[in-house]
């Protein structure tokens, strides 16, 4: 099963629905939702600790390592394990497609490749990459209404996403093919053709105009993921590059924010992004902090759950609501991670 996977990494709003969206264009690859299926597994104690669950941790943790060690095989029986399972999984999303290559695009892996690579070491690894400061700006208007301080306080996402994936690069202990956003959107048919290479597949023009038709096989539900811009465009398009500055234009608490976030990540891994931090800095520089502030997006269905849940989970802690509180709480956090 493994040598069928193929698992696009990259961190929340880095452009991953896009590209999973043009991969499952080809006939050859289906792309369902984002399942989540890895995470939970690498966090049952053996390779990453559980911090919040309705069981004691530290136990499950010391019991999982005990009977790890009682295996005859030890790490090597449990892994054989857990790939058992998700090829169960994997084969039964798979099977009914008719296809023969299955896309897992998760961006919650990022966080727990180490794992994944022993998993399986055999499967296809895209690891796509995309300006920083894009990212966050998409995550911040996308998921917390604009509210800068929240976002950051809920999930610092490129303090998690950038190192993780930097040496998971740097390292490349798997059969791993990198792509840069901006390079996507710019040459999507260069950049395809390449991807196809690597997969060992033929090309197909068809994955550049990935929305002109359904893609067969693809999921009745659109799932996690992009849930705006994606879906309204039929190919890839350069129009969201520039759009982190208009949006950091006339706000000079957000560009300070930027400014501490830059500071806190290394040189080495800002450059195997494919970015520099002088680059990077000095695009901030050219913004004018007293620019008058661009209109906001018109304000939809999906603008309006957003801004509730992130409003609940900023005062979430002045509240005494009991049970419905901290069930409410549980979804807001889902649903922004």
């Amino acid at each position: 099963m493994q040598e069928r996977l193929i698992f696009l990494i990259g961190s929340p709003r880095s452009g991953s629905t896009l590209l999973a969206r043009m991969l499952g264009a080809h006939p050859a690859i289906f792309a369902p939702a984002e399942p989540h299926l890895l995470t939970p597994l690498a966090h049952l104690g053996f390779f990453e600790t559980v911090e919040r669950a309705g069981y004691d941790p530290i136990i499950s943790q010391n019991a999982i390592r005990e009977l790890v060690a009682q295996l005859p095989g030890g790490e090597s029986d449990y892994l054989d394990a857990l790939r058992a399972y998700a090829d169960r999984l994997y084969a039964g999303l798979l099977e009914p497609s008719g296809r023969t290559h299955l896309l897992d695009k998760t961006p919650a892996y990022a966080l727990v490749l180490d794992f994944l690579a022993k998993l399986y070491p055999k499967a296809r690894y895209v690891v796509l990459t995309r300006h920083p400061l894009a990212i966050w700006s998409s995550y911040v208007e996308s998921f917390f209404d604009g509210d800068f301080e929240t976002a950051h306080r809920f999930n610092p996402i490129l303090e998690r996403y950038v190192p993780a994936i930097a040496r998971f690069l740097r390292e490349r202990r798997v059969a791993l093919h990198p792509v840069r956003y901006e390079e996507l959107v710019r040459d999507p048919a260069a950049q395809g053709q390449a991807l196809c290479t690597f997969l060992g597949l033929p090309w197909e023009p068809g994955i550049v105009e990935y929305g002109r038709e359904p893609a067969a096989g693809a999921p009745a539900r659109a799932g996690l993921g992009d849930p705006i811009t994606v879906a309204r465009e039929t190919r890839p398009t350069t129009r969201s590059l520039a759009k982190w500055a208009r949006d950091f234009a006339g706000h000079p608490e957000r560009i300070a924010q930027a400014q501490r976030i830059l500071a806190s990540l290394l040189d080495d891994d800002l450059a195997t992004w494919g970015f520099s931090r002088a680059g990077i800095e000095s695009e901030l520089a050219a913004i004018d902090p007293a620019a008058r502030r661009t209109r906001g997006p018109a304000l939809t269905r999906y603008r309006l759950e957003r801004r509730l849940l992130v409003r609940l989970r900023r005062n979430i802690h002045q509240n005494a609501f009991g049970r419905l509180v901290r069930r409410v709480r549980r979804v807001c956090d889902i649903l922004l991670r």
